[in-house]
């Protein structure tokens, strides 16, 4: 019975930790980062501007779930993603 059960965990444990990773790339920064109404967003144009003026070279551009995302490279060459206010472009969180 103690093997099943550590077999059980084990698959268990495989599958949460699949789920999550799915849920963090489906989701992306899991919240909405502004409440507000979509014709007060930025372009994608103006979210990279701010983006370049701080130093990063932007590579896309995407506006999804009240979420701006703009993927980068650093200037070490680090590659990355912010998680921006579409509506402002202050970056909220990074990955």
């Amino acid at each position: 019975m103690s093997r099943i059960v550590k077999i059980l965990a084990t698959v268990a444990g495989a599958g949460i930790v699949a789920l999550g990773a799915a849920g963090a790339h489906a989701s992306s920064f899991g919240r909405p980062c502004t409440t507000a109404p979509e014709n007060t967003y930025l372009s994608a144009a103006e979210l990279q501007a701010k983006a370049e003026a701080q130093g990063y070279q932007v590579r896309r551009v995407k506006i999804e779930k009240a979420c701006g995302e703009i993927y980068v490279t650093d200037r070490n060459g680090v590659k990355g993603e912010l998680f921006v206010d579409p509506t402002s472009g202050a970056v909220l969180g990074s990955k």
